[in-house]
C-alpha cells in the first residue's frame, strides 16, 4: 500500500511574504503552467492578487516541451498574452517578431521561459508539483451549508509526500495533453491497442530525431486532423532519404477533400498551407489515403493489422510497422470529482461553451468570444479555463484562453465591468471540424 507524509499545509505563497494570514487575502490557485496558466499568474501579478502556479512537470509548459518541435498555426501576435507583455517590456525582454510562427520550443524558450522568471511571477511557481485532488476545506460534494465560505484544498503529491494548499478560488488550466483518444472508432480503449503502446505514438512524433523508428517502414497515420497532417508531412520529408518509407492515412471522413480544410481561405497562413501541402503529396501518390475507413480493433505480433470496416464492408489492413494515432484528445476530470461540476455530455466541455464549439455543428467563424460568466461552475470560485474548457472539441485557440483568464481574473479582482468586456479579436480560422489538435 502507498503512503503518504503530510507536510504541513501551505496556505498560499511562501510563509515570509505575510500573503496567507487572513482567508480574505488567500491566493488564486492556478494549476498547470502552460501558456494559459502562465497568463493567468501574469494577469493576476498585474492586479497584485496573490496566486500560486503548481506544475507537474519540472519545468513550466512541460507539456509543449514534448511537442517543441511543431510548428504553431498561429503567428506570435497571437501567443503572447496582453498582460504578460506589459510584465516583460519592463524588463530586457526582446519581443519576437509578431509576423513570424514560433516552434513549441521557441514559445517556451522566447516567451513563457521569461515570463515565468519575472520576480512577481517566479516566487510563486511550484514545479514537480503534480496536483491529485481538489475540494472543499472539510467539505465532501454532498455538504452545502457554508461550502462557498470554505477555502478549497489543493492536494499535490512531491516527492511520496503530501502537500496541501489553500485557495480562494481555482483555475484549472491542466489541459488535455497526455489524454489521448484510442485508434478505435468509437473512442474505446481495448486491451489490444494497449498492449500495442511501444508501437504507437500518440503525438506528432519528432521523426528527424527518431529516424530509425519509421525509415523504410510502413507507418500508418490515423486522424483526419492538423496533427495528422503534420505527423504525415514529417513523414514525406523522411521518405525523400529513405524512399521505401510506406505511408498510409487512415481516416473516418467522407474523403479525403474535407481534410485539406480552409487552405487560401484560411487567415491563419500556416495552417491553410498544412492542407494545401498535404493536398498535393496525396495527388502524387506519396501517401496512401484509406477513408472512410471505422476501426474496430487492432492485433499485432511481427506486424500490425488493422481491422474495420469501409462502406460497409470489412476490411483488414496488415503489414504495419508502427502507427501514429493523431485522433484528438480528452480531458481528465479526475481531480475535479469532489468539485461540484458541470459538463456538456456531448463535447464534455463546459457546459455553457458547448454550444459555441460543437464540430458536429460549428466553425470557426462563428465562435464568440467569452469569459467569467460562460466560464462559472456550479462550485463557486472553481473555473476550467484553456482546451480543457472546451473538451473533445478540437477547436481551441491559445488566444481564447488568454481572453478566458483576463476575464476571469478582473472578475476575482472586483472589476466586474473589466470582466464584461471583450478583448478579443481573431482571424477566420477555415474549417474547424477538421481536428486541429487543440492549439495555437
Amino acid at each position: 500500500m502507498k503512503t503518504f507524509k503530510i507536510l504541513n499545509q501551505q496556505a498560499c505563497c511562501e510563509p515570509s511574504t505575510g500573503c496567507c494570514t487572513p482567508e480574505s487575502t488567500l491566493p488564486v490557485a492556478i494549476i498547470g503552467a502552460g501558456p494559459v496558466g502562465l497568463a493567468a499568474a501574469a494577469q493576476l501579478a498585474a492586479r497584485k492578487q496573490p496566486f500560486v502556479l503548481l506544475e507537474a512537470g519540472n519545468e513550466v509548459a512541460a507539456s509543449v516541451r514534448s511537442w517543441g518541435h511543431v510548428r504553431l498555426f498561429s503567428p506570435w501576435q497571437y501567443n503572447i498574452d496582453a498582460a504578460a507583455k506589459t510584465l516583460l517590456q519592463q524588463t530586457d525582454w526582446q519581443e519576437p517578431n509578431g509576423e513570424e510562427i514560433p516552434t513549441g520550443n521557441e514559445l517556451i524558450d522566447l516567451y513563457l521561459k521569461p515570463l515565468a522568471e519575472l520576480e512577481q511571477i517566479k516566487p510563486f511557481i511550484y514545479t514537480n508539483h503534480p496536483v491529485i485532488a481538489l475540494a472543499r476545506q472539510n467539505h465532501d460534494k454532498m455538504k452545502s451549508k457554508a461550502r462557498n465560505d470554505q477555502p478549497f484544498v489543493i492536494y499535490t503529491e512531491v516527492q511520496g509526500q503530501l502537500k496541501t494548499f489553500q485557495a480562494r478560488a481555482v483555475l484549472d488550466a491542466t489541459g488535455t495533453w497526455g489524454h489521448p483518444n484510442p485508434a478505435q472508432g468509437n473512442g474505446v480503449w481495448l486491451p489490444s491497442e494497449k498492449a500495442l503502446a511501444e508501437r504507437i505514438d500518440y503525438h506528432i512524433p519528432n521523426v528527424a530525431v527518431n529516424a530509425s523508428l519509421y525509415s523504410n517502414k510502413k507507418v500508418a497515420v490515423i486522424g483526419g486532423g492538423h496533427s495528422a497532417i503534420n505527423s504525415l508531412l514529417n513523414l514525406a520529408e523522411l521518405k525523400k532519404q529513405s524512399p521505401d518509407t510506406d505511408i498510409t492515412w487512415i481516416m473516418r471522413k467522407e474523403n479525403v477533400e474535407m481534410a485539406y480544410g480552409g487552405e487560401q481561405n484560411d487567415e491563419l497562413m500556416a495552417r491553410g498551407a498544412l492542407g494545401s501541402r498535404i493536398r498535393q503529396l496525396v495527388d502524387e501518390g506519396k501517401i496512401n489515403v484509406v477513408t472512410p475507413f471505422f476501426i474496430s480493433s487492432l492485433k499485432g505480433t511481427e506486424s500490425i493489422s488493422i481491422m474495420g470496416t469501409q462502406r460497409g464492408e470489412n476490411i483488414v489492413l496488415e503489414g504495419f510497422d508502427r502507427l501514429v494515432v493523431n485522433t484528438g484528445s480528452r480531458p481528465d476530470y479526475t481531480i475535479n470529482g469532489e468539485l461540484r461540476l458541470a459538463t456538456d455530455p456531448t463535447t464534455e466541455s463546459v457546459t455553457a461553451l458547448a454550444s459555441l464549439i460543437d464540430p458536429n455543428e460549428h466553425s470557426c467563424g462563428t465562435v464568440e468570444a467569452h469569459g467569467e460568466t460562460t466560464l462559472r461552475q456550479p462550485e463557486q470560485g472553481f473555473y476550467v479555463v484553456g482546451a480543457k474548457s472546451y473538451g473533445r472539441a478540437p477547436t481551441f485557440l491559445m488566444a481564447t484562453g488568454y481572453e478566458q483568464v483576463r476575464s476571469i481574473v478582473a472578475f476575482l479582482a472586483g472589476d466586474e465591468e473589466s470582466a464584461k468586456r471583450v478583448e478579443l479579436s481573431l482571424p477566420e480560422t477555415g474549417v474547424c471540424n477538421s481536428g486541429a489538435g487543440g492549439c495555437c
